[in-house]
């Protein structure tokens, strides 16, 4: 009789175990979705560049590829083929050329 109620015990811990998990992935997933955007500015690019990290990715990893001269492969920055001299800067009250407005002017 003691089989039936141990395996029932071990099932609820395990359903127990697997939504606490679960619950947790999804907090972690809420917080990368709801990064900050990170701003960088070049002499070489006009205004400045906003760009939202997606998953794993940082404003470290983003301003590394951007300094890098062999990186290809990013829409960073309307793709934009200005390689290194990107600094970071504050989002706040500055001017940002969006991919939109640098693709328009190529176009016209």
């Amino acid at each position: 009789m003691k089989s039936p109620r141990i395996m029932v015990t071990v099932l609820f811990c395990a359903l127990c175990v697997s939504g606490i998990v679960t619950a947790a992935k999804t907090d972690e997933t809420v917080s990368v979705s709801q990064q900050e955007p990170c701003c960088f500015e070049n002499a070489r690019f006009s205004g400045t560049c906003k760009v939202t990290p997606g998953p794993e990715e940082s404003c470290g990893s983003i301003l590394g590829y951007l300094n890098n001269p062999n990186s290809v492969g990013k829409n960073y920055c309307g793709n934009t083929k200005v390689r290194g001299g990107w600094s970071t800067v504050s989002c706040e009250g500055t001017s940002v050329t969006t991919a939109t407005e640098s693709c328009g002017d190529s176009l016209d």
